[in-house]
């Protein structure tokens, strides 16, 4: 929830991100935490299923080691999650985390991804 009122988002095709940076003193401020959410209007409990899980898997692929510490980084599933072809998925991710200056560095394979 407090990342959803803190003002830092972006939407690409496949995805909305939002970020918020934790305060110091907050629990886990060392750490990411990664949340997904799917509303009814992707479809039915199947397909916002599917689509939860490639968000999932996206993150997963991309996220260790690549983010800064102290974040907490909400993705909200859209219509185009479950037919976007999966490499264009990630570069989704990657764009909407370096738009929100959630990167750590450039140097964990988060150039675009082609193909």
């Amino acid at each position: 929830m407090a990342a959803a009122g803190g003002k830092r988002k972006w939407a690409t095709p496949g995805m909305v991100v939002q970020v918020r940076t934790r305060r110091p003193g907050e629990d886990g401020a060392n750490m990411v935490r990664v949340g997904f959410t799917t509303s009814r209007k992707i479809g039915n409990a199947v397909q916002r299923n599917r689509a939860r899980r490639r968000l999932r898997a996206c993150v997963d692929d991309v996220l260790p080691g690549s983010v800064k510490p102290g974040l907490d980084i909400v993705v909200i599933g859209r219509l185009g999650t479950r037919d976007r072809p999966f490499p264009a998925l990630k570069n989704d991710f990657v764009q909407c985390l370096k738009k929100l200056d959630a990167l750590d560095s450039d140097e964990h394979g988060m150039q675009e991804i082609t193909s």
